[in-house]
């Protein structure tokens, strides 16, 4: 069960450094996005490799103007896991909204209409596009 660990940490951590070093923008060995590639529209996943190295550099706007739905998608993981944490090390029952049935309903809603809107050729939406 360790090695599993182990080996998830080396792969995260070799990703890590590759995002870090080289701009996923300017290098061409990157996987592109097959959605995009195959229609010309932006997918909700769209940036994200962009976003993910401009915020390895601690650039925050840049990382919103790639793709601001990774950012809200962090924000959530961190949040999943500092109340797991408090749960678990400092014995609480705090109620984690991520596991509220209606939870997935709300974030499916969220990624459709931030998939649509950031394929709409006008302001203020064109600022969703990567």
């Amino acid at each position: 069960m360790k090695i599993k660990y182990i080996g998830i940490g080396l792969v995260v951590s070799i990703l890590l450094y590759l995002y870090y070093f080289y701009n996923p923008g300017q290098e061409i060995y990157f996987p592109k996005c097959p959605f995009y590639s195959l229609t010309g529209l932006y997918c909700p996943g769209c940036g994200s490799q962009r976003a993910l190295h401009q915020l390895l550099h601690f650039n925050i706007f840049e990382t919103l103007n790639h793709n601001a739905l990774y950012v809200i998608g962090l924000f959530s993981i961190i949040y999943n896991i500092i109340i797991k944490g408090i749960n678990k090390y400092r014995n609480k029952n705090y109620y984690n909204y991520l596991y509220h049935p209606k939870t997935p309903i709300l974030l499916g809603v969220l990624i459709i209409a931030f998939w649509i809107l950031r394929n709409v050729p006008s302001e203020p939406f064109c600022y969703l596009a990567p």
